[in-house]
């Protein structure tokens, strides 16, 4: 799988990472529905540092269709429901 977050790149992420990060988006998730903008813009920066952690950053050069975008840090709440579909921000 293929995650882009916007304004930084892409990542390839292993199969081994998508329970975490899949735990993460839930809590994004949660927070959006709730309307909670700060726990939902600290699981927003906690998701990027997952993709981040556990993902190959691929060269700038490299295009590859990504299958899950991760919002900038100033994107708003509003703007990120628009973005979550039925699965989240990370599909799977």
């Amino acid at each position: 799988m293929i995650v882009r977050i916007v304004g930084e790149g892409q990542y390839r992420m292993p199969e081994a990472a998508f329970a975490a990060l899949n735990a993460i988006d839930h809590q994004l998730e949660t927070a959006a529905a709730a309307g909670d903008e700060a726990a939902f813009h600290a699981a927003l920066e906690q998701l990027a540092a997952a993709v981040r952690a556990h993902g190959q950053e691929l060269p700038p050069e490299e295009l590859t269709p990504s299958d899950a975008v991760l919002p900038g840090p100033d994107v708003t709440l509003e703007e990120a429901r628009e973005l979550l579909g039925e699965e989240g921000l990370i599909p799977g």
